[in-house]
């Protein structure tokens, strides 16, 4: 409807009434209800006519906001809602749970450190709260901790820094030493390609020396002289070629080596996969939870493994995708995979979670649910998963268009009416 903002589904911004078929902006506003005033009794205030209506969500003279409706999927398995979570590789129930956004888990956030009590922070304003100081002292103290605070963390994100460009060069030799290697295989071959030509040339040629008589033999004589010379220097280069070829490959294995020693110290700083990613797949119109695909890769995990994980099991149905603007979901293999699956895929504004909010409330109803079972490896976990995906779909929803029906019951709902 013109003039009427309308949010994508999943949206869990706060929601106006909806207004009454041709009724104007002014109309909307004076049918919404307003808090009490204290000592009213409770009785909602209707508020004035605005003086002029708000459009696209600028704030009135006023201050006033506009407010859009929430909008669902109105058939299922037309859209879904997708994210990403990680939890630990390993978890006992009985430990205090650490729930950790996939961003955290990336910059090197462990469970042990977040498992932890939780220790009073400290901070240098503190200084002020110590009445035994002086003014000049306090000020003298709060000055110098600052300074010590950042420059704690300035060593912090230089040591960051130098760790990421050490990765890189170490990648990039990696992958020069992997280049020459290569070429180097193609020379050898072309090598042993003219070694054997001319090795096969020169048993031709003894086999026909051998087949002629010996007057004819004496005719070539000085021919033959000049050809066995030439095939002795021939087979002395291939012999000197052998021998480089040994010295390049212990080159070649030295310098691997110490590459593969680089990138184990670099990596055995916080780079450790502590973490298991969890793909969440919701149907937007139903609340139904179509999958729960797990990657041990954890906050490693690339585009390419979701979409092989989407593929086996991806509704042929769906129409529209709503993600976040995570780097698996903006990757070019995630664009292909939309445009091969024939689906539209949207991604939320940023700083605007809420847009994808059936996504991210299954990740907390799951991460709670999570936190009262243990798992030791990767397989429990997944049968842990399974397990969820049947206890979700069939226990009552809260979603204000469920009205207490289980996923499952309200999908079967919507299929009837349909019918």
């Amino acid at each position: 409807m013109p003039g009427v903002p309308v949010a994508l589904p999943g949206d869990t911004r706060p929601t106006a009434p909806d207004p009454t078929p041709g009724a104007t902006a002014a109309d909307a506003a004076d049918a919404a209800p307003t808090p009490p005033e204290p000592g009213s009794g409770g009785a909602p205030v209707t508020a004035p006519a605005l003086a002029r209506p708000v459009v696209g969500g600028v704030p009135t003279p006023t201050g006033t906001p506009t407010t859009v409706a929430v909008v669902h999927a109105p058939t299922p398995l037309q859209t879904a809602n997708i994210d990403l979570c990680v939890v630990p590789v390993t978890h006992d129930s009985r430990q205090a749970w650490a729930s950790v956004s996939v961003s955290e888990a990336t910059a090197g956030a462990t469970p042990e450190v977040l498992a932890q009590p939780t220790v009073i922070p400290t901070w240098p304003g503190q200084v002020f709260a110590d009445a035994t100081r002086s003014y000049p002292e306090q000020m003298l103290t709060y000055e110098a901790q600052r300074k010590a605070k950042r420059t704690t963390k300035g060593q912090s994100k230089k040591r960051r820094r130098q760790n990421q460009t050490a990765r890189q060069a170490v990648a990039l030799r990696s992958d020069e030493l992997r280049v020459a290697r290569r070429r180097q295989r193609l020379a050898r071959h072309a090598e042993d390609a003219t070694w054997h030509k001319q090795r096969g040339a020169h048993r031709d040629a003894v086999m026909k020396r051998r087949q002629q008589a010996r007057p004819e033999r004496r005719a070539v004589c000085a021919a033959w002289r000049q050809t066995t010379a030439t095939w002795i220097e021939t087979r002395e280069v291939r012999q000197q070629q052998v021998e480089q070829r040994t010295t390049d490959d212990a080159t070649w294995r030295q310098n691997r080596q110490e590459l593969r020693s680089q990138l184990a110290t670099l990596a055995a700083l916080p780079l450790v996969t502590v973490w298991l990613a969890i793909l969440i797949v919701v149907d937007n119109g139903t609340r139904r939870c179509l999958q729960l695909p797990l990657f041990v890769t954890g906050v490693h995990v690339t585009a390419e493994e979701i979409v092989a994980q989407l593929q086996a099991h991806w509704p042929k149905e769906l129409q529209f995708v709503i993600s976040d603007n995570g780097a698996q979901f903006i990757a070019d293999a995630f664009a292909q995979f939309a445009k091969t699956m024939g689906f539209l895929h949207v991604r939320i504004s940023p700083h605007r979670p809420q847009t994808n909010g059936i996504a991210e409330r299954f990740v907390r109803t799951l991460k709670d649910w999570l936190a009262w079972h243990s798992w030791q490896s990767s397989e429990e976990l997944t049968a842990l998963l399974a397990e969820f995906i049947v206890y979700y779909n069939d226990r009552p929803h809260q979603g204000a268009e469920l009205a207490g029906l289980s996923p499952n019951e309200f999908a079967q709902q919507l299929r009837c009416l349909r019918c």
